[in-house]
């Protein structure tokens, strides 16, 4: 499986569609699922990640495997459209707090879709935990 990655700014329109650059639909293939994001964001699962995730979490007890019924709950399977977008339900756009500048992100094994003023604020946070993280990581 190839590594997700990259940062994409996009405008959404009214409707929920939002265009997925090639490159990223490449990497996504032409089936993957939409769903709940950590820190409000939106996910994006290829088809190989997402089956993964899903064996992980059927071999889970029911006490554990209860707390991602809003993750599969949420879930949509999707596929870009001639023109290379996809619609985002209205129900996820509200989580995510999308309304029209958006940002993609490749995030190793999925993609995130981020409100850009959100991934702003978000990134700020992020870069202090980096050094830690890569000294976690040995690299």
């Amino acid at each position: 499986m190839t590594s997700i990655t990259g940062t994409y700014e996009h405008n959404m329109d009214a409707k929920g569609r939002l265009f997925v650059p090639a490159k990223l639909r490449e990497d996504l293939g032409p089936v993957c699922y939409l769903t709940l994001g950590v820190d409000n964001c939106l996910a994006i699962h290829p088809q190989e990640s997402w089956d993964r995730f899903a064996e992980k979490a059927a071999a889970l007890p029911m006490g554990q495997s209860k707390h991602l019924r809003a993750f599969f709950a949420n879930a949509m399977r999707v596929e870009p459209d001639s023109q290379g977008r996809i619609v985002i339900p209205q129900f996820l756009r509200q989580y995510a707090g999308l309304v029209k500048e958006v940002i993609i992100i490749g995030a190793n094994t999925r993609a995130e879709i981020w409100d850009a003023q959100r991934w702003q604020a978000a990134q700020e946070t992020m870069t202090e935990n980096l050094t830690a993280l890569m000294e976690t990581l040995e690299v």
